[in-house]
């Protein structure tokens, strides 16, 4: 996390550091921007960079913790939903907010690879999804609820993956999130089927 004077400069001052640190590590990789162009492209010097931030991982933390907090938005809170139909509209809608955010800011598009989902306000939102599901049936009672949250938060983060290396792939601005959607209903489901027996039992 950035140091304490971070916080305290303008903050027309800190959007416009982290405007120019966004597009650097966008521009030339989240893993190969260079710490001192970053810097000088912001106008400010390094004893500046140093009581702002402890260095360029500390800085690119602050950049996805940024970028993080503003697709929270995007989403928006998770309302608790009326019955089953419901529940995948809204699930539908919030996944396509998300998608139109990225269509129209390909900065953010290239760093959401990079942020994770199990960051609190991502974490948060996929938990009140989950309760709200369990709730009302959607979503399977017979697993773990830790285990099923860690599920759930996997199938999305590959999801993301998939939806970015082929928006990357085509330029295809509207991708086709059913197949997600599918994916999740089949994590879901309770099976019918009774399990195979395993050895001992």
């Amino acid at each position: 996390m950035p140091l304490p004077r971070f916080t305290r400069i303008a903050p027309e001052q800190r959007e416009h550091i982290l405007a120019v640190a966004r597009g650097a590590f966008a521009a030339d990789g989240a893993t190969s921007a260079s710490y001192n162009k970053i810097i000088a492209a912001a106008g400010i010097s390094k004893t500046t960079a140093y009581q702002y931030f402890d260095g360029r991982d500390d800085l690119l933390k602050t950049v996805l913790d940024d970028l993080a907090a503003r697709l929270a938005l995007v989403l928006g809170s998770w309302t608790p939903a009326t019955g089953a139909a419901q529940f995948w509209t809204e699930l539908t809608a919030a996944s396509q907010r998300l998608i139109t955010h990225l269509a129209d800011h390909p900065q953010d598009r290239v760093l959401a690879a990079h942020v994770p989902l199990e960051s609190t306000t991502a974490d948060q939102w996929l938990r009140a999804l989950v309760t709200d599901g369990t709730r009302l049936g959607v979503i399977r009672t017979d697993i773990d609820p830790e285990l099923l949250h860690a599920a759930t938060a996997s199938v999305l983060a590959a999801a993301d993956q998939w939806i970015l290396a082929r928006w990357a792939a085509t330029a295809d601005r509207s991708p086709d999130t059913t197949a997600v959607l599918r994916l999740l209903a089949g994590l879901w489901a309770t099976p019918t089927d009774k399990l195979p027996h395993t050895k001992g039992q």
